[in-house]
């Protein structure tokens, strides 16, 4: 079945987003597992993800968590170290299927005015041909409205499109479409899906 595009998704597949990580270096893995479970940030951070801005998700809450406020503040402030660090074979990946010129999307859950900030950060992230941003849609997967926005916006048939996630119920909302998918594991088992396919040889995707 021939493949019109290819689609990642960007957290866990081109750069890490376990913000845990982050904090653990920072203020010690006790004190980040009871921050944590008192403040719920990744509920939280979902606004983001459909729509609403980084800092004013982040910084009416660290009002409501005084004792955590210098903590939940660095969700913002330090955002280029909270979505790091990138994946290096993913990206060589990515730039291989470019170099290729076979059409490369993202479809990601991100924020509208945090992207722009990852983008400056891995200038790898500006390669797409096209742009599906959840925060900038205000759809976020596995909600099929923004698949269907995809086939939309690009024209293609949904078995032309090839989709690599790290989450099973993003995979499974697009396959339920049509959509090829790859469930992100491991960079080489994406690199042998690409191959697998003819989009890249052996040489290009190691």
């Amino acid at each position: 079945m021939t493949i019109e595009a290819v689609i990642f998704d960007i957290g866990n597949v081109l750069i890490r987003w376990r913000p845990e990580a982050f904090y653990d270096r920072i203020i010690g893995q006790e004190r980040r597992e009871a921050f944590f479970a008192q403040v719920p940030l990744h509920e939280q951070h979902q606004r983001v993800d459909q729509g609403e801005a980084l800092r004013d998700v982040m910084y009416p809450l660290a009002e409501k968590y005084p004792d955590w406020r210098a903590e939940i503040r660095m969700w913002h402030d330090n955002w280029n170290d909270l979505a790091a660090p990138d994946i290096p074979h993913s990206v060589r990946l990515l730039e291989a299927l470019k170099t290729r010129k076979i059409p490369v999307f993202t479809l990601t859950n991100f924020g509208h005015d945090n992207f722009p900030l990852s983008q400056r950060a891995y200038p790898f992230l500006t390669l797409f041909d096209r742009e599906y941003v959840s925060g900038r849609l205000k759809l976020i997967k596995p909600d099929p409205a923004i698949y269907a926005h995809v086939e939309q916006d690009c024209g293609l048939a949904p078995h032309t499109l090839l989709f690599a996630d790290d989450r099973p119920e993003n995979i499974d909302a697009a396959a339920a479409r049509g959509w090829q998918t790859h469930l992100f594991d491991h960079p080489q088992g994406w690199a042998d899906r690409l191959v697998a396919e003819g989009l890249l040889t052996e040489e290009d995707a190691k």
